[in-house]
């Protein structure tokens, strides 16, 4: 049995709602938003950098590896919320398809760019078959808007 102040038990502070699976989670980091598709079992697959690669020599361009890891573990001790953003613009796929497709993707190394295929792009792509990524759009914005 765990303690109350266990780990796991502290990630509920952070988010009140249980994740269902094919839910998408917005883990809150220092500089940007890490994102994840909740499979069940405590578990989200997520795209993180591949250390393995030797191609990593852009920042914005390196390869990254598709994980499946514990939500807790992910988590560590950032705030994080469940996020489907999208669900009132965009009509999700079914849970079976995001869940199989989320796990048929694991131990697959992809390209990563951060502006066209980021661990947002990958998550919206598992939910609703569209690569999306406002974190993008925003750091457009703000570009255009400080080049005029």
């Amino acid at each position: 049995m765990k303690d109350k102040n266990s780990k796991s038990s502290l990630l509920h502070l952070h988010n009140k709602k249980q994740p269902k699976p094919g839910d998408l989670i917005e883990i809150f980091r220092s500089t940007y938003q890490h994102w994840a598709v909740y499979i069940g079992g405590g578990y989200v697959v997520h795209l993180v950098v591949d250390v393995q690669s030797k191609s990593h020599t852009l920042y914005l361009e390196f390869c990254k590896i598709v994980l499946k890891e514990k939500l807790e573990e992910v988590v560590g001790n950032d705030r994080w919320r469940i996020n489907n953003y999208l669900d009132k613009k965009r009509k999700p796929q079914q849970v079976y398809a995001i869940v199989k497709q989320a796990i048929g993707l694991i131990g697959t190394r992809l390209q990563y760019n951060v502006a066209t295929s980021n661990c947002e792009h990958f998550a919206n792509d598992l939910r609703y078959g569209k690569p999306t990524s406002r974190q993008v759009a925003v750091v457009g914005t703000v570009v255009g808007l400080s080049r005029r």
